[in-house]
């Protein structure tokens, strides 16, 4: 007699390639969410970036228009991409007589800026002289 073989995979070997794909999938949808907070975050931070030089191109053209320089500490909100951004800017003197240091924070609460998402940090000369030497 001749011995019959069927064709096709057995329940065991089918419930195995369940198993193995019922691993998989949770840890796809896994690095899939991650990735994307990842790339939210990055948009936020590049948003969070134009603000920032937006503000700080608006000190240094309100400090030519008035011939002065803010001195001290600002904050403020800003609208960009329809998100409300959150700034805090703070200018001070620095060693070199008539130049400071101003530094903006953006961020997407509001508060006193300790989670900012970006800080950049600019040097102006005052249009105002050189009197604005740091202690």
């Amino acid at each position: 007699m001749r011995e019959h073989r069927q064709n096709g995979f057995t329940l065991v070997e089918v419930l195995v390639a369940l198993a193995i794909v019922a691993l998989a999938v949770p840890a796809l949808l896994f690095a899939l969410d991650q990735q994307v907070d990842g790339t939210a975050y990055l948009r936020d931070k590049s948003l969070a970036r134009l603000v920032a030089g937006n503000k700080l191109t608006e000190v240094r053209l309100l400090a030519d228009a008035r011939g002065q320089l803010l001195r001290g500490s600002e904050s403020g909100e800003a609208r960009l991409a329809g998100r409300d951004w959150y700034w805090w800017l703070d200018s001070e003197g620095t060693e070199v007589p008539g130049f400071n240091r101003v530094t903006v924070r953006v961020g997407l609460a509001p508060g006193d800026g300790d989670n900012s998402l970006v800080t950049l940090v600019g040097y102006l000369d005052d249009p105002g002289g050189a009197d604005a030497a740091a202690p």
